[in-house]
């Protein structure tokens, strides 16, 4: 029998632990179960392998990702919206390398994953909309707002910002440049929209 209390979400909890303390790679069914006081054969009442036991963790960083980012947004709208989006997104970052080191890139291809990434493109779909953005024009656009946010903190939680120049700094300038690009897609939208060229 299972050590009294374990269950599936104690076992992804347990995992998590050894995540923030060594990254994915420090994960196995052997560690963690050592971790929660269990014998390794009792964690297979919760999960089938240590890939299924991955795959939570990564809807589990991707869930914090989502109700972060929603929670961000709340009552905000245009470019505040989008501004506390991109801190909160670096902040989770900086606070959990590790997690965010498992989140996974292309979640609507995993059916475990989708449900979770999906909800998390409604919130940057719910920004874009603020733009009149809907569409192509959203998708691109929710593009580069990603690999804005992406690359910038991938690079700075892997200390590739080797100048000492100020990070908040560059991250501001990170924020007016996708928030300009997204009042100049607005506009070119609406000017498409009227047959009109923006100035």
């Amino acid at each position: 029998m299972p050590r009294v209390g374990l269950t599936r979400a104690a076992v992804v909890d347990t995992a998590l632990s050894l995540v923030d303390e060594g990254g994915v790679e420090s994960v196995t069914l052997a560690a963690v179960a050592q971790r929660a006081g269990v014998a390794t054969p009792s964690l297979y009442r919760h999960v089938a392998s240590l890939g299924e036991l991955r795959r939570l963790l990564a809807l589990r960083v991707l869930d914090e990702v989502t109700n972060l980012a929603a929670e961000a947004v709340m009552g905000r709208s245009g470019d505040e919206a989008v501004a506390a989006l991109m801190v909160a997104y670096r902040q989770y970052v900086l606070t959990h390398p590790n997690r965010y080191a498992i989140m996974p890139m292309q979640p609507l291809a995993d059916p475990l994953l989708a449900a979770s990434g999906e909800r998390l493109m409604g919130v940057l779909l719910a920004v874009l909309r603020q733009y009149d953005l809907s569409g192509a024009d959203a998708v691109h656009a929710a593009r580069r707002m990603r690999a804005a946010v992406h690359g910038f903190v991938s690079l700075e939680a892997a200390g590739g910002f080797g100048l000492p120049e100020d990070l908040d700094a560059s991250f501001a300038t990170l924020i007016d440049m996708v928030t300009a690009s997204l009042r100049r897609a607005a506009a070119e939208s609406s000017a498409s929209m009227s047959g009109r060229t923006p100035s």
